[in-house]
């Protein structure tokens, strides 16, 4: 197959650039990194301020082992301190492969003749959700390619579809989407349906790099991609998610450019991301990419602790790219989001299919393909509590107003009790005995945790009320 570059019209960007790589790399090559630079970073970032950008390149810079662990620890500890022993949960549920875009490094690119394309059916989206539901999922994102078959009215229909999906107890109480540009009726269009977060990751924030490998389509179009989070807030979309696909480039450049996006957006709209991702370069079908900036293991878990320094009130999504002991290493540096029984075939959580993966079908090489009650009982092991809870989101805790808890570590004190009300559905409605004993052990040993009398006795009152039949309790 022949691929010629569709040429395409795109609306002007009346904004001036944020992103300025040699601003970000004169912040790298100009900083020093002492280990007293490396404390006095950290108690910063523990006292719960964002960092600064020549702040974020101490501890980019910071090479010997002591300072490196010394970040390691300091994320974790920041971790505890906002977020708790907690996890939330989620899973992908791909909508649509048909995609316009050329992009090197996914299998999904217009180019790659052997895709096998699909968009699911409203029936075929009804069986996948009850299939998620029947598993225990309460949290989605829905993901779409770049196609005019995808319009903003097009989604908007299919997260309606998600949250009508009622099975048994089930029900998906969060539809997160990630999805291209829109412009700002178009996301004024997806804010009316209901969708939580909107994920758009900028892939890599160098313009060089992105455009040596985003070939043709809309996405060819850095500027356009780097402003749609702008376009979202103007649509009073407030509550978006931000991201990197390291492997692009090199991820030092990478770590500051996430925190130069999140300044922005602090700065213009008083609210920053609601989540970074920052998912690796895996294996996928028609791969063409230079291998130069793999980001190794040991690189990975030290900028995911760099980033959860350098802005404490984010959540941090860890995906199923990674295999699971990476995964099980990684979440204590700072994350707070992990998927699980994920799949990424289309049609694939209603069917049983080949376990062998097909990557003509899918976007990329998974790494971590337990099922969810797999990773479930994995977390309650750890004495970690396995969260569904959406409570936030619907009780109007998003954008600055989520900022005004979340900032102060104040967030802590309502995760906790909704993560364990969520942990308590699940192990009555969806757990086996073995997993449920398990359960009720770590929910128990956090309630004891708790110090304020008022919220323990407001806590086991409910969860009282879940064991009665009660269901979708907040705190």
């Amino acid at each position: 197959m022949k691929f010629s570059p569709e040429k395409y019209t795109l609306p002007d960007v009346k904004m001036e650039p944020f992103i300025d790589e040699q601003e970000i790399w004169n912040f790298i090559n100009a900083t020093t990194s002492t280990k007293e630079d490396v404390e006095r970073v950290i108690a910063k970032s523990l006292s719960k301020q964002r960092l600064s950008l020549s702040e974020v390149a101490v501890l980019v810079n910071a090479n010997d082992k002591e300072s490196i662990d010394t970040i390691k620890e300091g994320a974790k500890t920041l971790k505890n301190t906002v977020y708790g022993d907690r996890i939330v949960l989620f899973a992908p549920l791909y909508i649509g492969n048909e995609c316009q875009n050329n992009c090197s490094y996914c299998g999904f690119r217009v180019s790659n003749a052997d895709a096998e394309r699909k968009t699911l059916n409203e029936n075929e989206i009804i069986a996948e959700i009850e299939a998620l539901e029947e598993n225990g999922q309460k949290r989605l994102v829905l993901v779409y390619g770049e196609h005019t078959d995808y319009s903003p009215t097009y989604i908007a229909n299919t997260v309606k579809t998600a949250y009508n999906v009622k099975k048994g107890n089930g029900e998906i109480r969060r539809v997160n989407i990630n999805a291209a540009p829109m412009d700002i009726e178009g996301f004024r269009t997806v804010k009316e349906a209901g969708i939580g977060t909107y994920q758009i990751f900028q892939e890599t924030y160098h313009p060089t790099a992105y455009k040596k490998y985003h070939l043709g389509g809309k996405k060819a179009n850095f500027e356009n991609r780097l402003t749609s989070l702008d376009r979202a807030q103007e649509a009073g979309l407030d509550d978006v998610g931000i991201g990197v696909l390291f492997g692009l480039y090199d991820w030092r450049y990478e770590v500051l450019a996430l925190v130069r996006h999140t300044n922005h957006l602090e700065a213009c709209y008083n609210v920053g991301p609601h989540t970074i991702s920052f998912p690796r370069i895996t294996e996928s079908a028609s791969l063409d990419l230079d291998t130069s900036y793999a980001v190794s293991d040991e690189d990975f878990a030290k900028l995911i602790a760099i980033l959860r320094l350098a802005v404490p009130y984010t959540g941090m999504i860890l995906t199923a790219r990674e295999p699971a002991a990476l995964r099980r290493e990684l979440i204590q540096y700072g994350v707070s989001q992990i998927d699980g029984g994920t799949k990424i075939e289309l049609g694939s959580y209603a069917k049983t299919l080949n376990s062998k993966q097909n990557l003509n079908k899918e976007q990329f090489k998974l790494n971590d393909e337990r099922s969810l009650s797999e990773i479930v009982n994995e977390l309650l092991e750890s004495e970690m509590i396995p969260s569904f809870c959406t409570a936030c989101y619907r009780v109007g805790r998003t954008g600055e107003h989520f900022m005004e808890f979340s900032v102060p570590g104040f967030i802590k004190k309502f995760c906790t009790p909704n993560a364990i009300l969520t942990l308590a559905e699940y192990l009555i409605d969806y757990a086996d005995k073995e997993t449920a004993e398990k359960g009720w052990r770590v929910i128990y040993k956090n309630i004891d945790k708790i110090d304020n009398p008022t919220i323990k006795k407001s806590l086991i009152a409910k969860i009282e009320k879940v064991k009665l039949g009660k269901r979708d309790l907040i705190y």
